[in-house]
């Protein structure tokens, strides 16, 4: 009598636990100056988020009583030559400013990122277009070319973000279009090809996944770049309009009482502006290892 033996299934193989969270984790904690710049950049958020809601004065409530203070107990940061609380405005431009810098930057992304991967892949006109126009664009001086497009369509958010977007939209043709020219013939390409998917499906699906941790390293330096853009705009008072809290603005006001001893007018403000564009500035490599397939541990 020959014994039947049933051999149970094989067990499904456990989730691999490099999760993107564990990951994450992973680049966040392994790098300290990453994990640093994640940090400042949660507070950054995190001030966006809820600092119009928990400042202990109204950041537009003048007090000419209490002009010019230095920093006390009862202002952390001084007051203004209008006795607004300084670290009130502070806290509260860090929306203003934190909204510029991720809408900008989103829309260059989209343009300029997208033209750029056309322009690489499919070549002939295509390529020729876009690089003429990006050509075009760093033909004038960047800041330049800011000043002119706010001061013809007005100085509002609306156009400080899209000035900004189309200041650094040849950064991005020219990083994508590289990228995407080196990676068109590439093995996976063909392969994918040969599989029966279109070109845009070849764009979305394979060419951009390969070249968004390079993009990701321009999007940090960028939106520390759109942060001074509308601080410098602002400064010269083509930006964002008075009473307004914005970085920018408070470093100008403050800039003509430096003279006359009252540095802390200018001195936080130009503080926390230094302290937002070194975060993006240290948050690219954190960000290019999030996201790129190869550095999974």
């Amino acid at each position: 009598m020959t014994e039947t033996v049933s051999i149970a299934p094989a067990a499904a193989p456990k989730q691999s636990s490099n999760s993107v969270f564990s990951h994450a984790v992973y680049v966040v904690s392994e790098n300290p100056v990453t994990g640093l710049a994640f940090g400042l950049f949660a507070l950054i958020a995190l001030c966006a988020l809820i600092g119009p809601y928990i400042v202990p004065y109204d950041p537009l409530a003048s007090d000419t009583a209490a002009a010019l203070q230095a920093p006390s107990w009862k202002h952390w940061f001084g007051t203004d030559q209008l006795g607004r609380d300084i670290f009130s405005r502070v806290i509260v431009a860090t929306r203003l400013d934190f909204i510029i810098a991720i809408t900008s930057v989103a829309l260059v992304f989209v343009m300029g990122g997208f033209a750029g991967i056309a322009a690489g892949f499919f070549g002939g006109w295509t390529d020729r277009v876009v690089s003429r126009l990006a050509d075009t664009i760093m033909a004038f001086p960047l800041f330049v070319l800011a000043m002119g497009i706010v001061a013809a369509l007005g100085n509002t958010v609306t156009n400080i973000v899209i000035a900004t977007a189309i200041i650094n939209f040849p950064l991005y043709v020219r990083v994508a279009r590289a990228e995407a020219n080196v990676r068109r013939e590439a093995g996976f390409v063909q392969a994918a090809r040969l599989s029966g998917n279109g070109d845009f499906r070849i764009l979305l699906a394979h060419i951009l996944p390969n070249i968004m941790p390079i993009m990701m390293v321009q999007i940090s330096l960028t939106m520390g770049y759109a942060i001074l853009n509308a601080a410098g705009l602002s400064f010269i008072g083509l930006g964002v309009k008075p009473p307004t809290p914005e970085w920018g603005i408070m470093v100008a006001e403050g800039a003509a009482n430096i003279i006359s001893g009252e540095w802390w007018i200018a001195l936080f403000p130009g503080a926390a502006l230094m302290i937002a564009v070194f975060t993006f500035n240290l948050l690219g490599d954190g960000l290019r290892d999030l996201v790129d397939p190869q550095r999974r541990t």
